[in-house]
């Protein structure tokens, strides 16, 4: 990126690495110096949380809100109910009202966390598409909308083109859901003056859709800026660990795994990660990145406190890290480990290591607990498990039972 930024939020999006493109950069850069500028990202509510694969597009709100401007979360309670066909090889799911609704209320807890709502100038608005996706008139939004949508181009769009280049079927219902964002752009520049839309790079096409209508319709000039699509250094897609999605809810992924997760980051990844994630200077960022050998692990502590804290509050940072300590230095328990609960009855006569561990749900396989049993990947508080087939009873469980699976995974089972 050789543009240079007159802007400070522009100027923290290239710095830091948050900006892949952009409708016109001068144009926005002038609209960011002249005052302040309504900015939104949608969020479709298809998970009762949001995950770590959000948080980039959260941090650039974030940012935006510090340098002057005016955040805009838009909920996705119309939306929802299409689905966002965008690189899927299937369609989704399709959710009742009241699971959308609940969904909506689990990730307006994050974003509180990120963002300051109110009714002043740059603080952040919540709204939810619904409002005016909800009643529309199909015949009326036909004739006034969907006349500006030519489907040549939309079959060009790359995220539509890639679905039907491999024969994997696009219903009418997702075909509509490129015009519905496109909607909600002229929308919310009709109504709160929204001058800018932000999302990943794979949202590109749809951000462009939703210019293009705001021109024909109204004749105004509004904007897009996109972020890269982030994979870790080893080719794996943000967000996702050997558990599934790293949630951003406490009550879906406890504080002490959350911080696990950015504390086993690759040594390639820290110094780009602090950019990204946290408000240190780049310069420190870039110094911490830097170190090398068992220094870098010193960076990776920083990086999952600094985190954690925007996240879920300081207390719960010092209290992953000193459970971590505990539980990697000095082989104890700490007091931050996630508990899993198994039924008394079940240990009734014993079960087999391999048994008891699909019992607990900490292996999804007893084909998966003889590997690790095998690979010697298996301790039980702190001992190392050797025997697959050896009897676990509910003696061996105690009080709590810390189980180790490999070097990171750390829970304590207990009977209920």
């Amino acid at each position: 990126m050789t543009y240079h930024a007159k802007s400070e939020f522009m100027r923290v999006m290239i710095e830091r690495g948050f900006l892949a493109d952009c409708t016109d950069y001068q144009a926005l850069d002038a609209a960011l110096v002249k005052g302040v500028v309504p900015t939104y990202i949608g969020y479709d509510a298809t998970a009762a949380s949001l995950h770590v694969g959000h948080l980039l597009n959260i941090m650039m709100l974030r940012w935006l809100q510090k340098t002057g401007h005016k955040p805009i979360t838009l909920m996705g309670g119309g939306t929802t109910k299409v689905g966002d066909p965008s690189f899927r090889a299937d369609e989704r799911p399709l959710l009742t009202p009241a699971q959308i609704d609940a969904n909506i209320a689990g990730m307006q807890q994050v974003f509180a966390r990120y963002l300051s709502y109110g009714e002043g100038a740059t603080d952040a608005l919540m709204l939810n598409n619904a409002e005016w996706l909800d009643d529309l008139n199909y015949l009326d939004f036909l004739r006034d909308i969907g006349r500006h949508f030519s489907v040549n181009r939309m079959l060009a769009f790359e995220s539509v083109k890639s679905r039907l280049d491999r024969e994997q079927s696009l219903s009418f219902l997702e075909f509509n859901y490129m015009i519905l964002q496109a909607y909600d752009f002229l929308e919310l520049h009709r109504r709160y003056g929204c001058l800018l839309q932000m999302g990943g790079s794979d949202q590109w096409g749809n951000i462009i859709n939703g210019i293009d209508l705001t021109r024909r319709v109204l004749d105004d000039e509004i904007y897009g800026l996109t972020s890269p699509l982030l994979t870790t250094s080893d080719g794996r897609k943000m967000g996702k660990s050997q558990g599934g999605a790293v949630w951003l809810n406490g009550e879906m992924l406890s504080p002490y795994d959350f911080w696990q997760f950015w504390r086993n980051t690759t040594d390639a990844d820290v110094g780009r990660f602090l950019k990204l994630y946290t408000e240190l200077p780049v310069e420190e960022c870039d110094r911490l990145g830097a170190l090398q050998g068992s220094e870098i692990n010193a960076a990776k502590v920083i990086l999952a406190n600094e985190v954690t804290t925007l996240l879920h509050g300081a207390e719960a940072a010092a209290a992953a890290e000193a459970t971590a300590r505990a539980v990697f230095e000095q082989g104890g328990v700490g007091d931050e480990l996630e508990v899993v609960t198994l039924e008394a009855a079940k240990l009734d006569g014993g079960l087999s290591v391999s048994h008891f561990l699909v019992a607990t749900g900490l292996v999804a396989s007893g084909k998966e607990a003889k590997r690790l049993v095998a690979e010697n990947g298996l301790r039980f508080n702190n001992e190392p498990v050797n025997d697959a087939n050896a009897t676990v009873t509910a003696e061996t469980v105690g009080d709590e039972l810390k189980v180790s699976i490999g070097k990171k995974k750390h829970k304590l089972v207990r009977l209920a």
